[in-house]
């Protein structure tokens, strides 16, 4: 395959996945769970690995910035750093939650696989300190992460690339749905 088609193709792809998958009530339900934890002082807590890691910064960063509304993720490394080393790479999420999250509070774990154990097991822990679990994943429509949220926001494709940047277009959606206008200035 040339290169001009092979572009034109993932564009193409592009197009059908964002276009195919209707999540316009899940956003409006995102808005309203979000807007309500902020009247009660409660805040959004967004957390990934990886790719979905950047995500998660990138869209706390407009949150907090454009929405107005409390945000915060865990990628500091040295958070990662000890406390994967003190609890283990699986339950740092968790342990980070619990030193960070409060009942009331929103979290939403970006996993492309949805079958990341960190964000499993960090949905559960979320569960038990009564905090709302927002989902984003991709790949397997039963996949593990899914089946531990309160909302859920899925990809139908096994693509990393598109995944992520459909799950960045996905939240910073919201977002903008938030604060009611697609252009902003600083």
């Amino acid at each position: 395959m040339d290169e001009i088609n092979f572009l034109k193709n993932y564009i193409k792809k592009y197009k059908e996945t964002l276009f195919d998958t209707n999540v316009f009530e899940e956003m409006i339900t995102m808005k309203k769970l979000l807007l309500e934890a902020k009247s009660r002082g409660n805040k959004f807590i967004i957390a990934g690995n990886g790719g979905s890691a950047a995500i998660a910064s990138h869209a706390s960063v407009d949150f907090t910035k454009q929405a107005k509304i409390r945000t915060i993720n865990f990628n500091e490394y040295d958070l990662i750093t000890c406390f994967a080393n003190d609890y283990g790479y699986e339950n740092w999420i968790s342990k980070a939650l619990e030193s960070y999250g409060e009942k009331g509070d929103i979290i939403s774990l970006i996993s492309s696989s949805g079958n990341s154990e960190n964000m499993i097991k960090a949905a559960k822990v979320a569960k038990k300190m009564q905090i709302k679990v927002i989902t984003f994943t991709g790949f397997s429509k039963s996949n593990s992460l899914k089946s531990h949220g309160d909302l859920n926001f899925w990809i139908n494709s096994k693509a990393y690339n598109i995944v992520e940047n459909i799950h960045q277009i996905w939240l910073l959606m919201v977002c903008d749905l938030i604060i009611g206008k697609m252009e902003y200035s600083a």
